[in-house]
């Protein structure tokens, strides 16, 4: 496959160009994959700079580079394009090379800290149990209509990520809903994308390792409505205090979701409990078989989403009625001895306050809860102190453990966790740095009627440590210990 270059000039930033080369056969920033007549984009990324291997990629047989500091070395048989943004060349160049399919389909972003996964997941179901073919690229998987593939990243680089687009829309997908991290805002992974929608959930503390602050975090998301396009929604969370802000220099036509102020989709938690809730929105009951009030929020914005792609109201609430939570988010499992147990992806404060608050409003007291609950190595260590000091405060007993301890010590981890156990707290808390070991010992606690939450890896059906990924999955623990 070849491509003309002119098109993508046209919509990019270019600084300087020698070029000789009008077309070349595939994109590569990786200058390993490079072969004969391939373009090279040369990324500045966050451990290495593709700069630095531009000979190594002419080498392989690269004709076109493109970079934002040109080479003191320039080959007479290379075409040279200088731009101001590597990382956002490469999303323009490959949703070109696609052909554009993002504007083939209906693509629709979610981004905030918390509910992505949830929202997207929800929305693919629920679009599918309306009659149509569907995409989908969450922390856990992409999906091409009914084609799972493992997810590696939240939101794929730009070259994957529009090769899957095109697969898509090859296979006749009307729809497609996408998970936005704040990384790939920052890295223009979704540069050259087309957007019909963006969705907001909610604002705090993390990927601090990443944004350095908090202002910066916000920004990142801000960015994601700043680049939806007029004919396309912003719909926005009005009860996080950040809600609003999100999409004020967005050109999108606006809209609002709360449970607690006026807004276009508004929702009232009429009945909770462990089976499920009744929800009315904007004046319609429905039940569903979701629980807790982070679950009211992402169900709102699903509804509104829907109404937004112009479904029909009557037919999307029947089809939220019949579907149920994705994989990793408050699942319950519960023992023949009457122990329930509930895993859940909770790994930020305000997701584990979320959980807590959900499990000890529905329980009025009775049982006792056991949380068992790490956090990730090599990640914003802010954090660490303060959902342990929630997991203690909140709950009945409490097990400090190991997430993914990846490259650190999870040992050291513990103590970071440590820090914020206040000293009324510590005879309910204990410390087990084996993930395996400190969910049996929650479940040999447990007694009828206890409610044990495994919290902080969900879905995941792995352990890194010291960069390996282990097999370990937290229901099969509880199964395995349940029934033994």
């Amino acid at each position: 496959m070849t491509m003309d270059i002119n098109v993508s000039l046209n919509k990019l930033k270019v600084v300087g160009s020698v070029l000789r080369v009008p077309t070349f056969e595939k994109i590569e920033f990786d200058s390993r994959k490079v072969a004969s007549g391939d373009m090279f984009v040369a990324i500045v990324g966050t451990a290495s700079d593709g700069h630095d291997f531009i000979e190594t990629a002419i080498g392989s047989g690269a004709k076109m580079i493109v970079c934002e500091k040109m080479p003191e070395k320039l080959h007479d048989d290379v075409s040279y394009i200088q731009v101001e943004s590597s990382s956002e060349a490469l999303g323009v160049l490959a949703s070109d090379y696609y052909g554009n399919p993002s504007s083939k389909l209906k693509l629709v972003g979610v981004t905030g800290t918390n509910g992505k996964t949830t929202i997207a997941g929800t929305l693919y179901n629920l679009t599918r149990k309306l009659g149509y073919k569907v995409g989908l690229f969450s922390t856990v998987k992409v999906i091409v209509d009914t084609e799972v593939i493992p997810a590696t990243h939240t939101t794929p680089d730009p070259l994957q990520l529009n090769g899957y687009l095109a697969k898509m829309v090859d296979c006749g997908c009307d729809y497609c809903f996408m998970e936005v991290s704040s990384h790939s805002v920052v890295q223009n992974r979704i540069a050259g994308l087309t957007f019909a929608g963006g969705i907001f959930t909610n604002i705090t503390h993390d990927h601090l390792d990443f944004h350095k602050t908090f202002a910066e975090y916000i920004k990142a998301k801000q960015g994601f409505f700043t680049m939806l396009p007029q004919s396309a929604f912003a719909i926005t969370n009005i009860d996080d205090r950040n809600g609003e802000i999100m999409y004020q220099n967005s050109k999108a036509t606006k809209y609002k979701y709360s449970l607690l102020s006026a807004a276009d989709f508004k929702a009232r938690i009429v009945e909770d409990g462990f089976a499920g809730m009744q929800l009315d929105i904007n004046g319609s009951e429905v039940w569903v078989n979701f629980i807790g009030k982070f679950n009211a929020y992402n169900l709102l914005a699903v509804y509104g989403t829907a109404i937004l792609l112009g479904f029909d109201k009557l037919e999307v609430l029947k089809a939220m009625s019949e579907l149920h939570p994705v994989d990793g988010r408050f699942e319950i499992i519960r023992s023949k001895e009457g122990v329930t147990a509930i895993v859940d992806y909770a790994h930020t404060p305000d997701a584990l306050q979320n959980v807590i608050s959900t499990i000890n409003e529905i329980r009025c007291g009775e049982g006792t809860l056991i949380t068992v609950v790490g956090c990730g190595g090599n990640r914003d260590k802010t954090k660490r102190p303060e959902m342990a000091a929630i997991a203690a405060e909140m709950s009945d007993k409490l097990i400090l453990t190991s997430d993914n301890p990846r490259n650190e010590n999870p040992e050291d981890i513990l103590d970071d966790m440590q820090k914020g156990i206040e000293p009324q707290w510590k005879n309910r808390t204990l410390r087990i740095s084996s993930r395996e070991e400190a969910i049996r010992t929650a479940c040999m606690m447990a007694k009828k009627g206890d409610i044990i939450l495994v919290a902080g890896k969900g879905h995941e059906k792995y352990q890194e440590i010291k960069g390996v990924r282990h097999h370990f999955d937290d229901k099969e623990v509880l199964n395995n210990a349940f029934n033994n």
